[in-house]
């Protein structure tokens, strides 16, 4: 079967569907909100949005994330394996520690390490706070998970999005706001748009607090098959953990069998990537 690139732009998803795409099954409480509620609703998550993107920048975190083709008879027919630890250097850049890496096996369809890369920056996170005007928030109603009450909108880009125009990627989905700080908790969906062959499978986001004021991604997971233009579909299983969040540069590293604890050297100008 032909080779087929996926790019996996961390935990959005966008996608020119409706919305019910994204339903499920839920204990969705419908509830009446006027219009001026709505709109401080969703400027307020979105502020909070641009919050947690701008601290995520100031934290260090494990990520462990796997990729795995589904042949027939719901068997594993290839993964793609890559466990980091995301240190930031003295100027505030990111960079990547391997963990834990294996040669992929995949045959179906390919994954860079920057795909990956994705993972570690504002792309786990649902909505671009600076393109909110360019979605259509729909209030679907409430629905309390654990002991959260929270709100529930689908999302979608307002215009049309033409792949060969347009660079950036939207989310398409349905996200989960908690109703006391107004910050999203969880969001599903799908980044749009696709091209030829190009596909994004629906993901699944949970996140936790941190430091109790930030709510960071902590798990991310798709079951999703994804069909391209040439009529081949592949199923796929993503799974994504990111632990260990802590602030400022860590000092700990993590070394080879062997390998002798040594001063750390000074970062050169353009950090080597793995």
């Amino acid at each position: 079967m032909k080779r087929t690139k996926i790019i996996l732009f961390g935990l959005i998803i966008f996608c020119l569907v409706s919305t019910n795409t994204f339903a499920q099954t839920s204990n969705i409480v419908k509830k009446d909100l006027n219009h001026a509620e709505i709109e401080r609703i969703v400027k307020t998550f979105t502020a909070n949005e641009k919050t947690f993107r701008e601290a995520l920048t100031g934290y260090v975190f494990n990520r462990s994330a796997s990729i795995h083709t589904v042949g027939m008879g719901g068997q594993i027919s290839g993964t793609y394996r890559r466990d980091s630890f995301l240190n930031l250097l003295p100027d505030g850049r990111r960079i990547e520690k391997i963990l834990y890496a294996p040669i992929s096996t995949l045959t179906e369809i390919t994954i860079s390490a920057a795909d990956i890369d994705n993972l570690s920056g504002s792309d786990q996170f649902a909505i671009d706070p600076t393109v909110a005007s360019q979605y259509n928030f729909t209030f679907v109603g409430m629905e309390k998970i654990d002991e959260l009450n929270l709100y529930v909108f689908d999302v979608v880009p307002k215009m049309a999005l033409d792949p060969k125009k347009i660079k950036q990627h939207f989310f398409a989905g349905r996200i989960w706001v908690d109703d006391r700080d107004l910050m999203i908790v969880k969001s599903k969906g799908k980044a749009v748009p696709e091209q030829k062959n190009e596909r994004f499978p629906v993901i699944e986001t949970w996140r936790e607090n941190v430091g109790g004021k930030y709510w960071f991604p902590s798990y991310a997971s798709a079951d999703d098959e994804l069909v391209f233009d040439a009529g081949n579909a592949v199923k796929v299983k993503v799974r994504i953990k990111y632990t260990n969040y802590a602030e400022g540069k860590s000092e700990v590293r993590i070394l080879d069998d062997e390998e002798e604890e040594k001063p750390m050297p000074k970062p050169s100008s353009t950090p080597k990537k793995p």
